[in-house]
């Protein structure tokens, strides 16, 4: 594989360099348009792994050109993943099924995260202070307790480190101009998600999203609704680890979340080698969650 050439022309089946090697997806810059490539990389805890998940970069590619179809008329970066719409020196095995060509935005650097079960990260911040994003919550409540309401609690995104979480309000501070509507979009975007996923017997517990803007207008980028990006159980699975007031199993990479969890890992790099039955049971839940998805027609879902 060549990376000599900065330019793909339809003449040339040479490789520009990777314009950004990100945590899990390699990103090449062709112009007005960029080239997302999802590799098998795992990470966690914002650290990388070593060890890769088998066909995860096929997998959540799948399931975010899936979502993007069923989107409607809400703006979003995406263009296509199929192979023949792809520059001629990318149609080669090496990235069939990885690569989804999208238009090029400037990237907003939030997280866009909403919450409608308290999980996490945010029942943390619940069990010391008893609240979400620094907004006050009923007392009482419990890991996995479904929230009042689907709660937008953003974080400050590091590329190579933990990211930030903080208070709807230090958004606003932060980014005046469009925390407003980040919020609403993301709010609505998880509803949409949530009603198209529960017809399926499926809770979407959180999930993070990330925008980007092109001529002045937010655009929905990177993954959406993947394993990678979000928390899914199955209802019954919920309803009866409620009940018994167990472990929630959710089909994530949580799998891999609880076993370096368990061994007792600092979350700082290098990240600890993984078990063949923890990668095996990730791979599992991702296949999983693709089939159930890929299972949503357009005709079968409200569009809000």
């Amino acid at each position: 594989m060549e990376h000599g050439s900065s330019k793909v022309g339809a003449d040339s089946h040479s490789l520009p360099p990777v314009t950004y090697r990100g945590k899990v997806r390699d990103v090449y810059d062709l112009g007005e348009r960029m080239l997302l490539v999802s590799s098998d990389r795992l990470s966690a805890f914002d650290v990388v792994f070593g060890d890769t998940i088998p066909d995860k970069g096929k997998i959540l590619n799948s399931i975010s050109a899936h979502w993007f179809s069923l989107l409607g008329d809400i703006q979003h970066h995406f263009i296509s993943a199929q192979t023949v719409a792809l520059p001629p020196a990318f149609r080669s095995p090496q990235f069939e099924g990885r690569a989804a060509l999208v238009k090029k935005t400037q990237r907003i650097d939030f997280e866009c995260v909403v919450r409608g079960f308290l999980m996490g990260s945010g029942y943390k911040e619940y069990q010391a202070k008893q609240t979400l994003a620094g907004e006050q919550l009923p007392a009482g409540l419990a890991r996995g307790a479904v929230l009042p309401e689907p709660r937008f609690t953003p974080a400050v995104k590091n590329d190579s480190g933990h990211d930030e979480n903080i208070p709807f309000a230090e958004m606003r501070a932060r980014l005046p101009t469009y925390a407003d509507e980040l919020k609403a979009k993301s709010l609505g975007l998880f509803a949409f998600a949530f009603a198209a996923l529960k017809e399926r017997g499926i809770y979407l517990l959180d999930t993070k999203f990330e925008f980007g803007l092109l001529n002045n207008e937010l655009l929905l980028i990177d993954e959406i609704f993947t394993p990678d990006s979000s928390r899914f159980v199955e209802i019954d699975a919920y309803n009866k680890a409620i009940a018994a007031g167990t472990e929630i199993p959710t089909m994530d990479k949580q799998i891999v979340r609880d076993y370096v969890e368990s061994i007792g890992w600092n979350k700082q790099p290098p990240a600890p080698k993984l078990p063949a039955d923890v990668i095996q049971k990730t791979v599992a839940q991702y296949r999983k969650m693709q089939e159930i998805i890929l299972s949503i027609k357009p005709e079968a879902i409200s569009r809000k």
